[in-house]
């Protein structure tokens, strides 16, 4: 059967469309909005606090502060949402293959050691603006570099407070692919074609 795909992405990179993509051409599920619906479920928080406490959250540095000092205390409403994210992912990949995208799933999984093929969307910064003003829209009084250069450091805040790793560099990945370049057609093709070969019995 097809491994666990994981997506990392750089915000604005189309790691999302992609990842849909190949979950609907390999017919496999997709998990990425679902996983905080399910996660409020398991933790009990609202999904709009999840939203707000997740992988690019801007208020992550502070419970990270609250977090290191007072560990033994108490448990950061972002350490609970974490685990709760967690479990989702785990419970999704048991199920079978999937492709899951963000929330440190690359690092999970491979610490969990179940078997996961694990992908980075990456592109240069004039393709990311303009998926970024395309997608969302362009913000009045608000710079588009500045705001995915902000989300991408959330990300990279996220993932190293959690994993002790540094977020997007080659070695956590088998495949990295610069959508600017390639496009998303091409990335959906390579990944498929690799899972085809990561194939278990």
């Amino acid at each position: 059967m097809y491994p666990v795909i994981t997506i990392s992405r750089e915000f604005g990179s189309g790691g999302h469309s992609i990842g849909e993509a190949v979950a609907k051409k390999l017919d496999i599920p997709f998990y990425d909005g679902e996983i905080v619906t399910q996660a409020a479920v398991e933790s009990g928080y609202a999904k709009e606090l999840i939203e707000e406490q997740g992988e690019d959250t801007s208020s992550a540095n502070k419970w990270f502060d609250i977090s290191a000092a007072s560990a033994m205390y108490f448990q950061s409403p972002q350490d609970e949402i974490f685990l709760a994210q967690r479990k989702v992912i785990l419970d999704a990949a048991k199920k079978g293959p999937c492709v899951i995208v963000g929330r440190c799933s690359d690092y999970i999984l491979k610490n969990a050691e179940i078997p996961c093929m694990n992908v980075l969307i990456h592109a240069d910064m004039i393709h990311r603006i303009a998926r970024v003003n395309e997608r969302y829209g362009i913000i009045k009084n608000v710079d588009t570099k500045k705001r995915i250069v902000k989300k991408d450091k959330q990300r990279r805040t996220y993932y190293k407070y959690y994993t002790d790793q540094h977020w997007g560099e080659y070695q956590n990945y088998d495949l990295a692919l610069d959508s600017g370049t390639l496009g998303d057609d091409t990335c959906v093709e390579l990944i498929c074609e690799l899972a085809k070969r990561f194939i278990t019995e």
